[in-house]
């Protein structure tokens, strides 16, 4: 898979991510043909063998959020996955925190409130990791931080998967994509427990003793104490529910020493998820209503730069590569969470996060052999 293309006398193979923009000047230019053609040109139909139980892995969103991939598009997938005589399923996890999607009962009325269901989507829901987040498959991936990772049972037991993911901010990882998708999305609350070493702490002179993040906490490990918050680190899962939820800024990690193992923590997570199915799982990514913030959240913020458009890559490291460079080449809006780096070429996921770095899970997932940061972009 790639393309040589000679640098200072020797080859470097790039990953093919092919890109469809949203311009279109006829119904041969709608945006549901160019995902279907995406998954032509990619070669997905490759992937998928006929009675293949294939996962199509998404984030339904959070009640509140609206920025998750439209279930009209999912449905193109769904019909290709069928073409190929595959038997499509939707497919995401339960929450760590607490939430509509925290059980399979709420987590599948949340998906239906939000189109996905039979007569729009195609396919049958099935939360992957069971009514309470205890259906798991243990997978050896033998990496720096990991030996074994929790992944949901019912996508470790799918033959083929198709991850599709809506590009946006995140305020710990920078960004989230195919990765992050495959790392957190495939985990069941087990695992993603595992992926969240990081923990915060108060930082008592911005504390106003508000109660907003004690409100928040799904294990009840927050406290107000002479009007200042107070973290049990015993009982915190570092779920940084708390700091979403603090209006003063006034919670914090340490980005120095925890953040780093974080992000690679989750990158090994994504590699687990995709054990087993070498070769078999295509990633899309729509860099659509690019928000700020994760659609975990309850609402969603208003996008930080322009829709750009969908890309589709068998390499996942490649096409968050790729999603990476096409946000950070546009004008970033200025009436939005980006504070600086507006202009072209900046990097608008540390105008928003100051202090992440969200291309270390390209680097990382390169470093252990998930794919390759250098590719060739394919316009369609």
């Amino acid at each position: 898979m790639g393309v040589n293309t000679p640098r200072r006398g020797v080859f470097v193979v790039k990953s093919p991510v092919y890109f469809a923009s949203l311009r279109a000047f006829s119904d041969k230019e709608a945006t549901t043909e160019k995902v279907r053609r995406l998954f032509d040109v990619a070669g997905f139909s490759d992937l998928i063998a006929p009675q293949d139980k294939t996962a199509i892995k998404l984030h339904f969103g959070e009640v509140g959020s609206d920025g998750f991939i439209s279930p009209v598009y999912v449905r193109q997938v769904v019909e290709k996955v069928r073409e190929c005589k595959g038997l499509p399923f939707l497919t995401d996890t339960n929450t760590l925190y607490l939430g509509a999607r925290s059980n399979a009962v709420e987590h599948i009325g949340t998906a239906i409130l939000h189109g996905f269901d039979y007569a729009v989507a195609g396919a049958p829901v099935i939360i992957a990791d069971g009514l309470n987040g205890k259906n798991i498959h243990k997978v050896n991936i033998g990496k720096k931080h990991f030996n074994d990772v929790s992944i949901a049972g019912d996508i470790a037991a799918a033959d083929s998967m198709i991850v599709l993911s809506h590009f946006k901010g995140h305020i710990v990882s920078g960004f989230g994509g195919a990765i992050k998708n495959m790392a957190m999305g495939c985990a069941p609350p087990e695992g993603k427990r595992a992926q969240h070493n990081a923990r915060p702490f108060t930082i008592p002179e911005k504390c106003t003793g508000c109660a907003s993040c004690m409100k928040v906490c799904p294990k009840d490990a927050i406290t107000v104490k002479k009007k200042k918050s107070v973290i049990d680190h015993e009982l915190c899962i570092g779920c940084f529910e708390c700091m979403h939820a603090c209006p003063e800024h006034a919670i914090d990690i340490d980005w120095e020493t925890e953040i780093p193992q974080f992000m690679e923590r989750m990158v090994e997570y994504a590699c687990g998820a995709m054990k087993g199915k070498e070769k078999k799982v295509g990633f899309m990514n729509f860099l659509i209503r690019i928000t700020p913030d994760c659609d975990c959240f309850p609402f969603s913020d208003a996008p930080i730069v322009p829709d750009i458009g969908i890309l589709a890559s068998k390499d996942p490291v490649a096409i968050d590569a790729a999603s990476f460079d096409l946000v950070n080449q546009q004008q970033g809006y200025r009436d939005s969470l980006l504070t600086t780096h507006h202009h072209p070429g900046e990097d608008k996921f540390t105008g928003v996060h100051v202090q992440t770095d969200g291309y270390r899970q390209v680097r990382y997932g390169e470093e252990i052999g998930m794919g390759r940061r250098k590719y060739e972009l394919i316009r369609i």
